[in-house]
């Protein structure tokens, strides 16, 4: 003890009285606990802050770019939008938020000797990592329960905005050459039937959703045709699809006129809306309700999955970039090579973020399930912090 420098044989014996329990025991004080997870907290948040408002800064020039080009539209408008997208981008940097604040908080407590110190007092990689563990989760929790919520909400606000000031085209529906196919449950003429609604020309104006030149095909559980419906008008209200001046044609049977036909549908304007906007518009609480009804309805739902997915995953990824952090920055520095561990920490985020892309273009395409998709990224980053961490811990 006495070979030591005066100021690290002070750390070590402040560490050994904070690591020294009221019975005598040995054990990992919350003291020392409490300030690791409050500097893993401020260098993390405070990072993840200045990472969304540089991302918000060149979303802000581009709005004002495209502002620029629409002079009908208000002067505030770009700064109005780029405000609604800050939860949205805050989402998205989250993990790498996590990985370099993480880096500099390690890095600090390292440089400082305060790790190596609690360390040589008996205190493992492992106790001491479970503060800032227990924080990382904590934020992906918030911010997948919270955040996106927030997200989701100013999200489907700022498209609004977009879709009327800044894009022409009209409403909102995604469609192909001005027709529309929708497919629905059908229970009325026999049990797990389908309809599909085949429309020439949709207009959506006034909350008020017709279609025009409309075929409807009414099949039984079997996708065999029972009966086909023609009709110059369709109107959507009131969870119902309410033909006007329809003609019925069945097999075998001439043409039949029925006036006014009405088909029990548990689609809205809204749901048929959201089905072809952005996943990002729908928040956590409402991804799997609404991904239940796009299946019934016939709509593709991969994008909503992997959306979902990827969510649910958030939490552990933040607690992964926690850990990779940890792993790359606990260097002592007097073995030299710091500035090669940093700058290999930082690449192995882009990596990490580089793999999720390429998982996420494989799920969205069907070559990967979604949850393959969402979650394998998490589990690569999350075998390469425990195999950093457990050679430096144990050799």
């Amino acid at each position: 003890m006495t070979s030591l420098p005066r100021t690290t044989r002070h750390l070590l014996e402040a560490a050994r009285n904070l690591i020294t329990e009221t019975h005598g025991q040995s054990g990992f004080s919350s003291t020392l606990a409490i300030y690791i997870a409050r500097v893993f907290t401020f260098s993390t948040v405070g990072t993840i802050f200045a990472l969304t408002g540089l991302v918000s800064l060149f979303d802000f020039i581009d709005l004002l770019r495209r502002v620029a080009a629409h002079p009908a539209s208000p002067s505030t408008l770009a700064l109005e939008i780029a405000a609604l997208h800050i939860p949205f981008y805050l989402i998205y940097v989250l993990p790498f938020g996590i990985l370099l604040g993480g880096i500099i908080c390690f890095f600090r407590l390292t440089r400082s000797s305060e790790l190596i110190v609690a360390r040589a007092a008996g205190i493992s990689a492992w106790q001491f990592l479970a503060s800032p563990l227990a924080c990382a989760l904590l934020m992906g929790i918030l911010t997948t329960t919270g955040v996106s919520y927030l997200s989701s909400t100013f999200y489907r606000k700022a498209e609004q905005l977009d879709q009327k000031y800044l894009r022409t085209g009209g409403s909102s529906l995604s469609l192909k050459s001005g027709s529309l196919w929708l497919r629905q449950a059908d229970d009325t003429l026999t049990e797990h039937g389908v309809a599909i609604l085949h429309s020439q020309n949709v207009e959506l104006s006034h909350e008020k959703l017709v279609l025009h030149d409309v075929t409807l095909f009414r099949l039984d559980t079997h996708d065999a045709l029972i009966v086909r419906v023609e009709s110059p008008e369709a109107v959507l209200l009131n969870n119902e699809w309410r033909f006007q001046n329809a003609i019925s044609l069945r097999p075998d049977h001439l043409p039949t006129p029925v006036g006014t036909f009405s088909l029990p549908s548990d689609l809205t304007i809204s749901r048929i809306q959201e089905s072809f906007a952005s996943p990002d518009t729908l928040s956590v609480f409402a991804l799997p309700s609404f991904i239940h009804l796009m299946e019934r309805s016939g709509f593709p739902s991969i994008r909503h999955r992997l959306h979902l997915q990827s969510l649910l995953a958030l939490p552990i990824l933040a607690g992964t970039m926690a850990l990779v952090s940890a792993g790359f920055s606990m260097r002592p520095t007097r073995r030299g090579g710091v500035a090669r561990m940093l700058g290999s920490g930082v690449a192995a985020g882009f990596a990490l973020f580089t793999i999720s892309k390429v998982a996420e273009k494989f799920g969205e395409s069907g070559a990967l399930p979604p949850v393959l998709a969402a979650w394998a990224p998490t589990g690569a980053g999350l075998c390469l912090a425990l195999a950093l961490l457990l050679y430096m811990e144990d050799g």
